[in-house]
């Protein structure tokens, strides 16, 4: 399993965001989510998710807007699971403190850290890190297109929608760098999955 650690950037002199984030990674995480997402310091939350997939969802959600510093931990847990989050522990939750706070450290605002095979995170990170460059890069225009492909539209069909050419929308997604994020992440969602096994 996995515990997220995450920590609003910048949190005196922006508003607190953590209530929304909280609905937002419950619904992204969907069936995956093992505790709820919890407040657990002013600015902070946390929630232990079941699969690497759900896992790179909420990241790539919550590193989107920028606002967001998180840690991701993978390793043993005290069992059995108490009803909140909260209250549990284990080497997971030490892994995704030290990950959120490195996380706070980096550009990218993602680290990554597993009790049990550190090499294996670092790998996976530094890909993670590479992803996310790729996304900052991204225009607004081309997070448009970008959100009706990931939707399940065709580049055509999103055309259609944007009221653009396809033409249009081929250089829009080329630029985006669509493709790639789309081949890469299913890559990435089985090497996050592997940390936890």
């Amino acid at each position: 399993m996995f515990v997220l650690t995450v920590d609003q950037v910048d949190s005196r002199s922006t508003p607190d965001a953590v209530a929304a984030a909280l609905e937002d990674v419950e619904r992204i995480g969907g069936s995956a989510v093992v505790l709820d997402p919890e407040r657990t310091a002013g600015d902070e939350f946390q929630v232990l998710l079941s699969d690497g997939e759900a896992v790179l969802r909420v990241i790539l959600s919550l590193s989107r807007s920028g606002g967001w510093s998180v840690g991701c931990g993978t390793g043993g847990m005290r069992m059995p699971l108490p009803p909140s989050i909260r209250e549990a522990t284990g080497e997971a939750f030490v892994a995704a403190r030290t990950a959120v706070d490195r996380a706070k450290r980096k550009p990218t605002r993602v680290a990554l850290e597993s009790a049990t095979d550190a090499a294996a995170a670092s790998r996976v990170e530094a890909l993670l890190d590479l992803l996310l460059i790729l996304r900052a890069k991204r225009t607004p225009e081309g997070w448009e297109l970008f959100d009706l492909v990931e939707a399940g539209h065709s580049q055509t069909e999103a055309a259609g929608r944007l009221g653009i050419s396809p033409q249009a929308a081929s250089k829009r997604a080329q630029a985006a760098e669509i493709k790639a994020e789309l081949a890469v992440t299913g890559v990435l969602a089985t090497l996050v999955s592997e940390l936890a096994e």
